[in-house]
């Protein structure tokens, strides 16, 4: 028996070696592909590794450069950090729970019944990923803080308590619900509905329905939803930082350490306990949630069957869905109508003094932040198309190391980020704080993952034998890859482009350490105007943003549509 295992033993090496010189032949007739693969192996190492590494190092070192674990000793035994830990947990997990809630019933009703104005209920459900931060919070402010429109203005409340966990759970879940809709919409489509029909037509109330056949076929899902949206909750520092109040959350507590008591060492031991808890639930979502089987697709043709029309089902639905929306836009709104008048809470008189301030004062940091948004964009796209392309057509060694680290951003907090960067590029050989590159860097490899999912996501819809026809007429792998690829999946490509302008443009956390007098950013100029109470100033920045924003989608769609009249 043991004679048996040890040749199988050796079978097994021999097989795996003679892979591997397979892989360096194949690299060896592509030159220029191979140097690819090494680049970006080389950047995502620098730019993403690196970074974890010294902050890692730096909390485990003393002064000596010996390792020590006093202070993360010090700090475990501190029972306010631990309270703090566990606030930030707590915030995650209510969260989370709510936003999957929410999330599960935007999507059930859009996917799987007639409900009508479908197209508005999408988009309702996706402004929140698309809008900058702080607006939930300047809006909840307007609405209930001291001089707030609801308590003060219709019920005459002058002390209610605006800061606190409340607070921050309604905005948190307003902010992220869009997230768990996004990924359950998704699985409830992907169920055969032929699974369905076969239970009604064997007698089955539509409850039972529901609770026997669509909720564990969807439980997957509600697992991945929430745990991306602790994730994001988990990371979030604007809300925190802004309505948290008594309710301090890790990363804030890191910053407050930082900027106002000068211990990068505390501030750095407390982003990395932001980071575990963030880390394990995005490699659970990730690994376990995922390896889960929940769709029921089986290769035969399945009958379009009709969806749930009943009132009694589709106006619950309807009314819950109209009240979602009728908070978004009232939030929203508020925002928009607090950057015209003169002092909110007391005089409402109309007035364009607000964008006058900022086109006078403040408009630096506004234009800052568009650069670096579009000089980060197209290279966080390509790169994001340019990996998935490796990891799903192309077979090389480093393959599942490039895979892991380039979606590792994903679950990186932006303090750790931020922390990680001054620790890793404030000495030679490598001196770049306080310059536009690193700032760049920083949004180029946060915002990467979204677009490799949705490549990946594409070319596995896509045969491979249309790129192999390519090759076959002598293209190279880069000329298949911008004539065939790249337009193939070009909606990957667009909403990649999006969401990295959009992160750009809104990063908060990641960023706060980074900025400089240079290089101050339009985020950080309105932390700048909350922490002196000039909420309209910061309305004003907010609606520029959203303008700005807006051209920026439709100038990307524009641009990724010509995609096709170039292709050869």
């Amino acid at each position: 028996m043991s004679q048996v295992n040890t040749n199988s033993y050796k079978d097994k090496l021999q097989a795996q070696s003679q892979e591997l010189k397979w892989k360096l032949k194949m690299l060896k007739k592509e030159p220029l592909l191979l140097g690819l693969i090494v680049l970006i192996l080389v950047v995502l190492t620098v730019f993403v590794l690196f970074p974890l590494f010294k902050i890692l190092s730096y909390s485990l070192t003393n002064e000596e450069g010996k390792i020590s674990f006093q202070t993360v000793v010090e700090i475990i035994q501190n029972s306010s950090y631990r309270a703090i830990f566990m606030n930030s947990i707590k915030l995650g997990v209510i969260s989370g729970v709510l936003s999957t809630i929410i999330g599960y019933i935007f999507a059930f009703a859009i996917t799987r019944t007639e409900l009508p104005f479908k197209k508005f209920f999408k988009t309702m459900a996706t402004i929140p990923i698309v809008s900058p931060p702080f607006v939930l919070s300047l809006s909840i402010i307007f609405l209930f803080g001291r001089k707030g429109l609801i308590t003060n203005g219709l019920l005459g409340i002058t002390d209610f308590n605006v800061y606190g966990l409340h607070s921050l759970v309604l905005v948190q879940t307003l902010s992220f619900f869009p997230v768990a809709y996004l990924t359950l919409s998704g699985i409830l489509e992907a169920i055969d509905p032929s699974v369905e029909d076969a239970a009604l037509n064997l007698g089955a109330s539509r409850w039972k329905i529901f609770r026997t056949v669509t909720l564990p076929l969807s439980l997957p899902g509600i697992v991945s939803g929430f745990l991306l949206v602790f994730i994001q909750s988990l990371q979030d520092f604007s809300n925190p930082a802004v309505i948290g109040g008594g309710y301090p959350t890790l990363g804030v507590e890191a910053y407050r350490v930082i900027t106002g008591m000068y211990e990068l060492k505390t501030g750095a031991i407390l982003a990395i306990m932001l980071l575990l808890p963030s880390l394990l639930a995005f490699l659970l979502q990730r690994y376990w949630v995922k390896g889960k089987s929940y769709v029921t697709v089986t290769g035969k043709p399945t009958q379009i069957r009709d969806k749930i029309s009943e009132k009694h089902i589709v106006y619950p639905l309807l009314a819950l869905c109209l009240l979602f929306c009728g908070v978004i836009i009232l939030f929203y709104g508020t925002v928009l109508y607090g950057a015209f008048v003169k002092t909110w809470g007391i005089n409402y008189t109309f007035t364009l003094d607000h964008f006058k301030y900022v086109v006078s004062t403040g408009l630096r940091p506004l234009l800052n932040s568009v650069f670096l948004a579009i000089v980060s964009t197209p290279i966080a796209g390509l790169l994001g198309m340019i990996i998935a392309f490796l990891l799903v057509r192309k077979d090389f060694i480093g393959k599942s190391y490039m895979s892991l680290v380039s979606l590792l951003t994903f679950a990186l907090p932006g303090t750790v980020v931020g922390i990680g960067f001054i620790l890793a590029f404030n000495e030679p050989p490598l001196v770049l704080t306080g310059t536009a590159f690193i700032l760049i860097c920083v949004f180029v490899f946060r915002n990467i993952p979204v677009g490799i999912e949705g490549g990946m996501s594409a070319l596995r819809q896509i045969d491979p034998s249309i790129e192999e026809a390519s090759t076959n007429l002598g293209a190279s792998s880069f000329e298949t890859f911008r004539y065939v690829t790249l337009p193939l999946i070009k909606g990957a490509f667009f909403s990649g482009l999006v969401y990295s302008f959009v992160r750009a443009m809104t990063a908060v956390s990641a960023i706060i350490f980074l900025v400089s007098a240079r290089w101050n950013v339009v985020t950080t100029r309105i932390f700048s105007l909350f922490e002196v109470s000039k909420y309209s100033d910061a309305a004003a920045y907010i609606v520029l943003m959203i303008i700005v924003i807006l051209v920026a989608i439709g100038v990307l769609n524009l641009l990724v549509s010509r995609l096709d009249k170039k292709r050869v």
